[in-house]
């Protein structure tokens, strides 16, 4: 007599609930970030409450709170889902070209510079939480997992810098005055503030982005006079 085989999991009909049920709160998730963009890009951070998000949604305050513990955890959400599709951006420059050396260096700080270029609302996305000098409005445990997302968008550059053959430390400081003349440039194009110079930010960062190529290139030995 054979005995009954076990199952090796639950049965069908109750993965089938499951995988709704999570396809419901997913759905339910997205839209009160959705509802919550908009708030924080009209209101900023400081404007912005859960009630307000609630009321965008169509859900009451209560049902926030069964997705986000604060309106910080949601602006962390909105900022992380931010930072993925932007080293999402930079990984496809880097894996997109067989070429190494200057051209990786161009081609992903390149991307770097196109996301924030193509996409300002996710650059002022990343600037709300600062008032003046300090960040503000996220938990210390929040920032510093995001400032991770945000500066692994620029280790391939600097990667690509130290291959090189520039020295991790001179990388490093490349890599960040390359994000601060990012910002820098992005945030006076945006505001158009960068017309009172008769210049464009894409000319310049192409200019900058050369000349620290230059600064990065082995230097050829000279041919004796």
């Amino acid at each position: 007599m054979t005995s009954p085989r076990r199952s090796s999991g639950p049965p069908a009909a109750a993965r089938a609930r499951a995988a709704r049920q999570k396809a419901m709160t997913d759905q339910r998730r997205a839209h009160i970030l959705d509802a919550a963009r908009a708030a924080f890009f009209e209101l900023g951070l400081d404007g912005t409450s859960i009630r307000e998000i609630a009321q965008r949604a169509g859900y009451t305050p209560g049902a926030i709170y069964s997705y986000f513990a604060s309106k910080e955890e949601v602006y962390a959400a909105l900022l992380g889902e931010s930072l993925q599709r932007l080293n999402a951006h930079v990984a496809a420059a880097r894996d997109g070209t067989a070429a190494s050396g200057a051209a990786l260096v161009r081609a992903t700080a390149k991307a770097f510079f196109d996301f924030y270029r193509e996409n300002p609302r996710d650059l002022d996305l990343g600037f709300y939480v600062f008032q003046g000098l300090q960040p503000r409005g996220l938990t210390p445990q929040l920032n510093e997992a995001l400032n991770r997302q945000l500066r692994s968008a620029l280790q391939p550059t600097e990667d690509a810098l130290a291959g090189l053959g520039m020295r991790p430390e001179l990388a490093l400081q490349e890599v960040t005055a390359l994000f601060a003349h990012c910002v820098g440039l992005l945030v006076l194009s945006h505001t158009g503030r960068i017309r009172m110079f008769n210049q464009g930010s894409q000319e310049l960062f192409d200019a900058y982005l050369e000349q620290m190529v230059a600064r990065a290139a082995p230097r050829r030995a000279r041919a004796p006079s």
